[in-house]
């Protein structure tokens, strides 16, 4: 098996983790991009005064106002950008019983 071959040059950004609590919940959409594609939705979600952008095919969140949230996101020109398929509740293990 063949091993030691690089991606290349450049090193990868690492993503960033944030847990906090859900601000502030908007919802944009329904877009359609283009033919074939389902339509998608931009969520703009304010965590702990931040401002977060995470961009789905569903209509609504599994996670609500109030709650602990944690998910992982990258820095962009548009602004932050959260990861597919990584946003969730926060578990607090000592209230988890």
């Amino acid at each position: 098996m063949a091993g030691g071959f690089q991606r290349g040059r450049r090193q990868r950004v690492p993503k960033i983790e944030v847990r906090g609590q859900l601000e502030k919940l908007e919802r944009e959409g329904p877009f359609k991009e283009w033919l074939g594609m389902p339509d998608l939705y931009r969520h703009w979600l304010t965590v702990d005064g931040e401002l977060y952008s995470y961009q789905t095919e569903d209509a609504e969140l599994p996670v609500a106002i109030g709650d602990r949230v944690v998910f992982r996101y990258k820095e962009a020109k548009a602004g932050r950008w959260i990861d597919r398929n990584s946003l969730g509740k926060a578990i607090d293990p000592s209230a988890y019983q």
